[in-house]
């Protein structure tokens, strides 16, 4: 009998390190294949900028040449003369930097305050109007897009400023969902000393929440200005002059007006990207942030 259970022992032993075997092979297969896929969609992701990249260093012949020429033979900055002469593209540069920029600093402030409110403050509707704002992004842009226009250029008059760009896009009712769930995660303790301190709420808000809330609010801000900056549909109804033209809206016209300048709407398509790429890099860890900040439960 012992002899009979030593030996089934040993059996199970080696079935058990047979079954981790292939535990462990089928593991390993699977990631192999996991980062396969990665890398295939890195090289299709990358491909086109690097297409875009190449090409604004071409003359028009060789960027429609076939076979395609991936690497540039003779490389030459002739694109890039010709839209810094000919596109207007500071203007647009400047015009896509100040509604960028102003349009974050306004979303990133109001959004904040609205979390605020909505994760720390309590007063009466306010899960019920929380709701309601949450359920308008429910809506599409196409649906409110005619009745928006009418507003802004017939009623206010912007049509053709910076205000008429700017105004719609204040604030985002993503911008304050994202805000209160991070909001939401922070310690209430902070809150209920500032007020036996005798501080006001915006006192508490302005000198205990943001300061705290710089990683919120720097996702915020950038994930703002990527979207601000790469907008093209609403800058391009609201504008109708060369000198209120955004980026991407002036790269647009500068294509119609040159159909087979190709060298050069790649060279401006260049210099469009080269910000979001300088942003990316240097606040990565700050993007991969932001894809879990809307998990945390508030």
């Amino acid at each position: 009998m012992e002899l009979k259970s030593a030996t089934e022992s040993q059996y199970q032993v080696r079935l058990d390190e047979k079954k981790d075997l292939q535990r462990k092979i089928w593991k390993r297969i699977g990631l192999t294949i996991v980062y396969l896929l990665l890398v295939l969609w890195a090289v299709f992701t990358f491909v086109p900028l690097l297409w875009m990249i190449s090409s604004s260093f071409k003359d028009s012949s060789a960027i429609t040449s076939v076979p395609p020429e991936l690497i540039p033979k003779n490389p030459t900055l002739d694109a890039y003369k010709r839209i810094f002469q000919v596109g207007g593209l500071g203007r647009w540069f400047l015009n896509s930097t100040i509604i960028a920029t102003v349009s974050t600093v306004i979303n990133v402030f109001f959004a904040s305050l609205a979390g605020y409110a909505f994760s720390k403050l309590r007063f009466p509707g306010r899960n019920a109007i929380f709701w309601v704002l949450l359920s308008s992004m429910m809506i599409p842009g196409q649906v409110t897009l005619i009745p928006l226009y009418i507003l802004v250029v017939d009623s206010f008059q912007m049509e053709n400023t910076y205000f008429g760009i700017i105004v719609p896009g204040m604030v985002a009712v993503g911008s304050i969902f994202l805000m209160r769930q991070f909001m939401g995660s922070l310690p209430s303790s902070l809150i209920d000393a500032g007020r036996i301190d005798a501080c006001s709420e915006f006192g508490i808000f302005w000198k205990i929440i943001l300061p705290i809330s710089k990683p919120g609010l720097a996702v915020l801000g950038i994930f703002t200005f990527v979207a601000h900056w790469n907008n093209f549909f609403w800058p391009f109804l609201i504008t109708n002059t060369n000198s209120m033209r955004t980026l991407q809206v002036g790269l647009t016209s500068f294509r119609f007006e040159n159909l087979q300048d190709y060298g050069a709407m790649m060279a401006g398509a260049v210099c469009s990207a080269v910000p979001m790429i300088i942003v990316f890099l240097a606040l990565q860890k700050y993007f991969l942030q932001g894809i879990t900040i809307g998990a945390v439960k508030g």
